[in-house]
């Protein structure tokens, strides 16, 4: 059986971006990565800290192919008119407090991501890029904020800004309302830190003498 297979930000510039392989009947997602690793031996190192997508679903490593599968191996993660969103413009922080505020809200919060001109070494950061896998992330990015609503019982509008982000723009913007302060606190840290785990996206850092891909939170 044939299978396409993708790579993002530093998997992507030590393999390929795309390619096809043929596999035996019954192969699984490992047997996937085993075929890349076979024509890429340089991504060998990271296979501790990837993660599988079936056809735009993360997967388990034993998870069976089938003929026309689509698996994408993710690198660890680090984020317009509707509120839950992955856009390439930059993002109306108030355009999202106004669509989830309401009068039976009485907190609402607001966690603005930006992109800052220091990395945590000190090097002068000239502007972020951030890189998606934009067929998956849009409905990992819909599921955070539904787990947040149910269990928070909260309003959420969460937009993750992919491309170039030039510094002192926001790169994610999250806004969350409740009807009491600590609900609405905690759904915002939840989708926060859900981001940084499950959300397939990668940010660059560029500097004067090069660039760097960082990890979650980072």
């Amino acid at each position: 059986m044939r299978i396409r297979l993708r790579t993002f930000a530093n998997l992507r510039e030590i393999s390929a971006d795309r390619l096809e392989v043929d596999l035996p009947d019954g192969a699984r997602m490992a047997d996937a990565w085993d075929a890349l690793e076979a024509l890429h031996p340089a991504v060998q190192p990271h296979r501790p800290y990837v993660r599988g997508a079936r056809n735009g679903s993360y997967a388990d490593w034993e998870v069976p192919l089938a003929d026309g599968d689509e698996v994408a191996f993710l690198p660890p993660v680090s984020g317009g008119a509707s509120t839950v969103a992955m856009t390439d413009k930059p993002i109306d922080v108030s355009a999202l407090e106004n669509a989830v505020a309401s009068p039976g809200h009485g907190a609402v919060v607001t966690f603005v991501g930006r992109a800052r001109d220091t990395a945590d070494d000190g090097r002068s950061v000239l502007e972020l890029d951030y890189e998606a896998y934009p067929e998956m992330a849009s409905g990992v990015l819909a599921e955070i904020a539904s787990e947040a609503e149910t269990r928070w019982s909260a309003s959420v509008a969460v937009v993750h800004r992919t491309g170039v982000v030039p510094i002192g723009e926001a790169a994610v913007a999250i806004v969350t309302a409740a009807a009491h302060r600590a609900e609405a606190y905690e759904a915002s840290r939840f989708v926060i830190e859900a981001i940084k785990e499950r959300l397939p996206i990668w940010k660059r850092e560029r500097f004067a003498d090069g660039s760097e891909w960082k990890r979650p939170g980072a």
